[in-house]
């Protein structure tokens, strides 16, 4: 089996191909473009077969190249830049160039294949994981607008909170639009004017936000439903996880989905103690979105609240029961996820419109 790591980046990729051995067989250097993928695709077919590729950023500045791959009928698996990182560190000889990434790519896709997400092709996932990342960015855009204004109405009126409680809401929203300041003085009229600019921005990204999120729930409803049999899992969420997860069924265990997750402990044993310590690894995006769903399964599951006061009787403090039961919760999207794919793909564009 000859092994192909590629070290991605946004205007040129590296890749480096060993064989069973380990063997270094020869590496490959050219530009993130449509005709560089097909001058890396002849190299490596001329290296021989079978192959097998790992791409570090495969669904980011990889992503073009991991899909033209797929496409081709090669398997490719998704390397995290972490993993590659952790072996460059512990390397005979420490370094840091492309094709020394490029080589700790393929030696850990040659260690490890059978533990590594495969990447296959786009599918409605791919949808939602656009929309899910620029309504996250519209959010973000419209806290940074309401904190502008939350600062310019404290210089205007320090006891504003009073009239008005929300600036998000409909009323609020009008309010900051034809807000005028009862100091005439120049300064006090510019901030006033500013905080109708700024009303008027934060209404168009809330406004966004909506409409994405709407779209959102159009898309998952199509094929993504049965996430939502998850207490704390709506079709919004239903939406991310699915942006998030990927096409297809790349985990082939719940372990390997909760490892991606960051909800698996790591062990630490050590004198024959058996203990575990967090895994601040993995996804961070969705390792929040399984917080968010623990804590709202903590408020309204009752199976879920005594499951958190039975490993609080054991000893844990609630913050270690709550990443159990994160566990438990990646396991139940697991196998949910299995649902998913077994479910027919709808026309997700006649349902989303």
């Amino acid at each position: 089996m000859i092994t192909v790591g590629v070290d991605a980046h946004k205007r040129m990729h590296v890749a480096l191909a060993l064989d069973d051995a380990g063997q270094e067989l020869g590496h490959w250097r050219g530009l993130n473009s449509a005709a560089g993928w097909q001058s890396l695709a002849r190299w490596a077919g001329e290296l021989g077969c079978p192959r097998q590729w790992a791409i570090e950023g495969a669904w980011n500045y990889g992503r073009g190249l991991a899909q033209h791959l797929v496409a081709g009928g090669e398997t490719v698996f998704e390397v995290n830049a972490r993993w590659t990182a952790l072996g460059r560190r512990s390397a005979r000889k420490p370094g840091k160039t492309d094709k020394l990434d490029a080589r700790a790519v393929a030696l850990l896709a040659r260690q490890e294949a059978q533990t590594l997400p495969r990447v296959l092709k786009e599918d409605t996932s791919a949808i939602l994981a656009l929309l899910t990342t620029e309504r996250e960015g519209a959010i973000g855009e419209a806290t940074r607008v309401g904190n502008q204004i939350h600062a310019l109405l404290l210089q205007l009126d320090p006891e504003y909170h009073g009239r008005l409680a929300n600036i998000r809401s409909r009323s609020g929203l009008e309010a900051l639009e034809s807000y005028t300041a009862s100091d005439g003085s120049l300064i006090q009229q510019e901030r006033a004017a500013a905080v109708r600019r700024l009303a008027v921005r934060l209404r168009l990204v809330l406004s966004q936000a909506e409409e994405l999120a709407g779209r959102i729930e159009a898309y998952a409803r199509t094929r993504f439903s049965p996430l939502t049999r998850l207490c704390g899992v709506n079709l919004l969420t239903a939406g991310m996880l699915a942006g998030i997860l990927g096409p297809g069924c790349r985990f082939s265990t719940d372990a390997e989905m909760a490892a991606y997750a960051g909800a698996a402990p790591l062990e630490a044993s050590s004198a024959g103690v058996t203990r575990h310590r967090l895994n601040r690894g993995g996804n961070r995006r969705l390792n929040a979105i399984l917080y968010r769903i623990a804590l709202t399964q903590a408020h309204y599951s009752p199976a879920a609240r005594a499951y958190l006061q039975r490993r609080m009787s054991e000893g844990k403090t609630r913050r270690e029961a709550v990443r159990a039961l994160k566990r438990y919760i990646i396991r139940a999207v697991w196998r949910l996820w299995q649902d998913c794919q077994a479910e027919p793909i709808e026309s997700a564009t006649e349902h989303a419109a």
